[in-house]
């Protein structure tokens, strides 16, 4: 689970041949005891909770970086090293 990004105590990852359960581009989240799948370029909670405020922060990093997590998305799902994108600042 190769992180990808880590900003406000958010950690962003992504699993290598992750496309099978959920189907549709996504990110792994976690921050303290919560854990999420959400969708790019969506920004939407497939899975699991984040609390509000922090699935704020994830949302317009997921909408400033779209065009980057796309990218390391289809590295991602053919098991190859995806990209490290930049934190929220």
């Amino acid at each position: 689970m190769p992180t990808i990004s880590l900003f406000y105590g958010i950690i962003i990852y992504m699993y290598y041949f992750d496309n099978k359960e959920h189907k549709m581009p996504h990110i792994h989240a976690n921050y303290a005891e919560y854990d999420a799948v959400i969708s790019i370029p969506e920004g939407e909670v497939i899975n699991g909770e984040m609390p509000n405020s922090k699935l704020k922060l994830i949302k317009a990093w997921v909408e400033i970086h779209q065009e980057d997590l796309m990218a390391n998305w289809k590295l991602a799902v053919e098991g190859q090293q995806p990209h490290k994108i930049e934190p929220l600042r």
